[in-house]
């Protein structure tokens, strides 16, 4: 069974090269590590009042498509 499951990605990685993709591999940050969202809270916390984001924040409101969203 291994061999066949090999034989699958093989395939399939091949098909998506011919294709003109390319892997990739990308790091990001570990959502689940202990202080990740107290740090996420601090950062936040030195923004507010910050006009620069004010406007970001505006602008990411009217930008927004959220037809269909609850």
């Amino acid at each position: 069974m291994r061999a066949s499951t090999s034989a699958r990605v093989q395939k399939h990685r091949a098909a998506l090269r011919e294709s003109g993709l390319r892997p990739m591999q990308i790091w990001v940050l570990d959502t689940r590590r202990a202080g990740f969202a107290e740090e996420c809270r601090r950062q936040s916390m030195l923004l507010q009042g910050d006009a620069q984001e004010r406007e970001t924040a505006d602008w990411l409101e009217a930008a927004g498509d959220r037809a269909g969203w609850q």
